[in-house]
C-alpha cells in the first residue's frame, strides 16, 4: 500500500486516468479506491485536485466513447455481449433496459453508480441513437457527479485514509487472500443459481419449427414478446404477430392474457431466464397453457435467415447457355 501511495504521489493524475479509461471499458480495475486516496493526497498537498479531477473526467468520456460509438455501430449486438459475460447477464439486460427507459439521459448519471449497468448504458443510448452531443453533455455531468464524489470522499477522510493505507499494508497478503476467498465464493454462487435457473423441468418449451407451423395454420395462440420497449426500438428482430409485454407489466395485464387459450413467451436473454420466469408466474395465475420458445428471439431470427439463403446450386446441372444472334 505504500508503494500506492508513492505511486499515486508521483503520476496521480496519470494513474488516476488509467484506471478510470479501464475501468469504463469493462476491464476489472477498481477505479474507485485509486480516487478516494487520490482525494486525500490532493488534501494534503500532494497531488493536484484539478490534475486528477480532469484525469478522471477524461478517463470517463473515452471509455464510456468508444461503447457509445460501438452501439451506434453495431447496435444491440454490443450490448448483449456485455451482458452475455456478465455473472448477472439476464439481470444486467433487464436492469440496463429498466434504467435507461426510465430516466433517458440521465441513465448515464445513475448507471456509473450501478455494478453490472455502467458499462452497458452507453452502447444501448448508442444504439437507440442519442446524438453525439446529447451523450457528451450527459457523459460529462455523469463523470463530473462521479469523481467528484469519490474525490470529496477522500478528502473528507483524509486522515483516517492514511491509517486505513498503514493498516492494509500490514495485513496486504492476509487482505489478498481473503478477497480472492470471497470473490470465489461469489462466483460459485452465480454460477449456483444461473444451474437452478436452468431447471426448467416444470416448463414446457416449444421450438421454432413448431411454432412458425403452428403460426401458418392459424392456431389460436398468443406470442408475448417479453423484450423491453426500448430494445425492440433497436432490434429489428420479431415474431410476427408478437404482443410486446414486458416481465414487470404482466400482473397487471392477467385479464388480457386469461383470455388466450394458450400463450408462447419468448425474450432475448440467456438459457430464455426472463420467459422461464414469466412462464412460471403465469403458470400460477392459473393459465392453462404456457410455453417457452426454445432459444428465444435469437433461435427464431436463425431460423429466419437460413430461409432466406439462397438454395445451393446443383453441381450436375450445367450451365445455362446463352442464345447468339443470329
Amino acid at each position: 500500500m505504500n508503494d500506492l501511495v508513492a505511486l499515486l504521489s508521483a503520476q496521480g493524475a496519470a494513474v488516476v486516468f488509467l484506471a478510470t479509461l479501464a475501468t469504463r471499458l469493462g476491464a476489472p480495475v477498481p477505479a474507485a479506491p485509486f480516487l478516494i486516496v487520490a482525494g486525500g493526497l490532493a488534501v494534503g498537498g500532494q497531488l493536484s485536485f484539478i490534475a486528477v479531477l480532469l484525469a478522471a473526467v477524461l478517463g470517463n468520456i473515452l471509455g464510456d466513447g468508444a461503447w457509445f460509438l460501438a452501439g451506434r455501430r453495431w447496435g444491440y449486438r454490443v450490448m448483449r455481449f456485455l451482458c452475455r459475460i456478465s455473472l448477472s447477464a439476464d439481470t444486467c439486460v433487464r436492469r440496463s433496459e429498466s434504467i435507461l427507459g426510465r430516466w433517458g439521459g440521465l441513465s448515464l448519471i445513475a448507471a456509473k453508480f450501478v455494478p453490472g449497468v455502467s458499462v452497458v448504458a452507453p452502447p444501448m443510448a448508442g444504439a437507440l441513437g442519442m446524438s453525439n452531443t446529447r451523450f457528451m453533455a450527459y457523459e460529462t455531468l455523469a463523470a463530473l457527479i462521479w469523481s467528484l464524489g469519490f474525490l470529496a470522499l477522500g478528502g473528507l477522510f483524509h486522515g483516517a485514509i492514511q491509517d486505513v493505507l498503514a493498516v492494509m499494508s500490514s495485513v496486504g497478503l492476509t487482505a489478498t487472500l481473503v478477497g480472492t476467498l470471497l470473490l470465489a465464493a461469489f462466483v460459485a454462487w452465480r454460477y449456483r443459481e444461473r444451474r437452478i435457473a436452468r431447471q426448467v423441468e416444470d416448463i414446457e418449451h416449444v421450438e421454432v419449427g413448431a411454432l412458425r407451423e403452428a403460426l401458418a395454420v392459424g392456431a389460436r395462440l398468443m406470442v408475448v414478446d417479453l423484450r423491453s420497449v426500448e430494445t425492440r426500438k433497436i432490434d429489428d428482430r420479431a415474431v410476427p404477430g408478437a404482443v410486446g409485454i414486458t416481465y414487470g407489466e404482466l400482473d397487471d395485464r392477467l385479464a388480457e392474457l386469461q383470455a388466450e387459450r394458450e400463450l408462447v413467451v419468448f425474450c432475448d436473454c440467456p438459457n430464455d431466464e426472463t420467459a422461464i420466469a414469466a412462464a412460471r408466474l403465469l403458470s400460477k395465475a392459473g393459465l392453462p397453457r404456457v410455453r417457452v420458445l426454445a432459444g428465444g428471439i435469437a433461435a427464431w431470427a436463425a431460423a429466419e435467415a437460413l430461409d432466406s439463403q439462397p438454395a445451393p446450386l446443383d453441381a450436375n446441372v450445367p450451365p445455362a447457355v446463352a442464345a447468339h444472334p443470329a
